[in-house]
């Protein structure tokens, strides 16, 4: 098997896919230290969230829920990983990271800076809004 392209800013590029095998290769095909990171924002979103669907879209992936669409996508760039909360603007407190959408904040997870359990009410929360159809 060959590994995954990494595209600018080491973005894996795995192909779309629904299901686990999708978001697990694209997990395993993250560069360095992001790639454990990755493992971990997996680990809490579905310890977080029963029943949560995945999915990779756009050499991202995403998670939601059957019926209420998807709530978070990540995507890696070079120094950090990037988590879009699609109703981030929702959630308390709302990521800090602007978007041009209004419903939108970003969180930059940077080496050594995963704060776990405010990273873990956001899910539980975002979880609870209505998703993006994507």
């Amino acid at each position: 098997m060959t590994k995954p392209v990494l595209l600018s800013g080491g973005n894996p590029q795995i192909p779309k896919g629904y299901g686990e095998a999708p978001v697990q290769a694209y997990i395993a095909a993250m560069p360095g230290w992001k790639q454990a990171v990755g493992r971990r924002l997996d680990e809490l979103i579905v310890q977080s969230v029963p029943g949560v669907q995945k999915a990779v879209k756009w050499n991202s992936p995403f998670y939601g829920l059957e019926g209420q669409g998807w709530f978070l996508s990540f995507h890696c760039f070079t120094k950090y990983i990037k988590v879009t909360f699609f109703r981030g603007a929702d959630l308390t407190p709302p990521p800090p990271g602007p978007s041009k959408h209004k419903d939108v904040r970003y969180l930059d997870i940077y080496e050594g800076a995963l704060d776990e359990a405010q990273f873990i009410a956001r899910v539980k929360q975002a979880s609870e809004l209505p998703g993006e159809r994507i």
